[in-house]
C-alpha cells in the first residue's frame, strides 16, 4: 500500500524550526488578519503580493515598482503606510490588476522562516479560502505543515481553529501522529458551528475590537469560502493559482 503523505501542526513560529519543510507543503496562517487579507486582495483580482518583513523595505518596494504599500504594526496601520492589514480595505474596484507590497507583524514573518527554512512548496490559508487550501493540498501529494503565525511568537487560538478546519476536511488523505494537530481539530470540531460566538473569547479578538472596532473583520475572516483563491508564493510574491 502507497504511504500517504505526512500532516503536522506548527502552533507557532518558535516551534517551526522543529518541521522537517524541505519536501513540505508549508500553509501560512495567518487569520486575524493577514492571510484573510491576502485571501481578499487576490481574489478581487490583484496582480500580486509581494510580502517585506519592514515597513521601509515595503515603502521602498511601492516606490520601485509602482505598487500599494500596505501593512500594519500591533493592530494598526504601520506608521508611514497609507492602507492597513484589514480585508476589507481591498474591494475589486480599488486593487485590480494592481501590486500590494504588504507587511504584517506576525504572518509575513513566519512566511520569511518558512523560505529560510527551504520550504518545498508555500502558500496561505484563511476560512476565506478553506476549500482552496483543502483542495491544493490533497492534489499536491505531499507532506504538509500548517504554519500557525501566533502572537509574537505566543499560541493563539483563532491560527489553530483553522488548522483543524483544513485537517477535519483532508485528514483522510493524511497521515497525522501529531497530538498539536489532533488538538485543532479536536477544538475546531467543537466550535465550528459556532466561530463567531467563541470569537470574543479570543485574546486577538479584544485587540481587533475593543480597540479598533473591527467586528466586520472578524466576520470576514472566520467565513469560509468568501475569497475562495489559492495564494501560491512564486520568485518573492505571492499569486492566485
Amino acid at each position: 500500500m502507497a504511504h500517504k503523505p505526512t500532516l503536522h501542526t506548527s502552533l507557532s513560529p518558535a516551534l517551526l524550526h522543529l518541521y522537517d519543510l524541505s519536501n513540505s507543503v508549508v500553509v501560512i496562517i495567518d487569520v486575524f488578519r493577514a492571510t484573510s487579507t491576502i485571501a481578499s486582495v487576490l481574489f478581487n483580482g490583484a496582480k500580486a503580493i509581494i510580502p517585506v518583513d519592514s515597513v521601509a523595505k515595503a515603502i521602498e518596494v511601492s516606490k520601485n515598482i509602482g505598487a500599494i504599500a500596505a501593512g500594519e504594526r500591533d493592530g494598526k496601520i504601520a506608521d508611514g503606510l497609507q492602507y492597513g492589514n484589514s480585508p476589507l480595505e481591498y474591494p475589486r474596484t480599488f486593487i485590480e490588476n494592481k501590486t500590494l507590497v504588504l507587511t504584517t507583524t506576525n504572518g509575513t514573518r513566519l512566511l520569511q522562516m518558512a523560505l529560510d527554512k527551504n520550504a518545498d512548496t508555500i502558500i496561505s490559508g484563511s476560512f476565506p479560502n478553506l476549500t482552496a487550501v483543502c483542495d491544493f493540498l490533497v492534489s499536491e501529494k505531499k507532506n504538509v505543515v500548517l504554519g500557525c503565525a501566533g502572537w509574537k511568537d505566543r499560541f493563539n487560538l483563532e491560527d489553530t481553529l483553522f488548522a483543524g478546519a483544513v485537517i477535519r476536511q483532508i485528514k483522510k488523505e493524511f497521515e497525522i501522529h501529531c497530538d498539536s494537530s489532533l488538538m485543532a481539530e479536536s477544538i475546531y470540531a467543537k466550535h465550528k458551528h459556532n466561530l463567531l460566538d467563541f470569537a470574543p473569547q479570543l485574546t486577538h479578538y479584544h485587540r481587533l475590537v475593543e480597540r479598533f472596532g473591527l467586528i466586520e473583520d472578524i466576520k470576514f475572516c472566520l467565513t469560509p469560502d468568501t475569497a475562495n483563491v489559492l495564494p501560491l508564493y512564486v520568485d518573492g510574491k505571492l499569486i492566485a493559482k
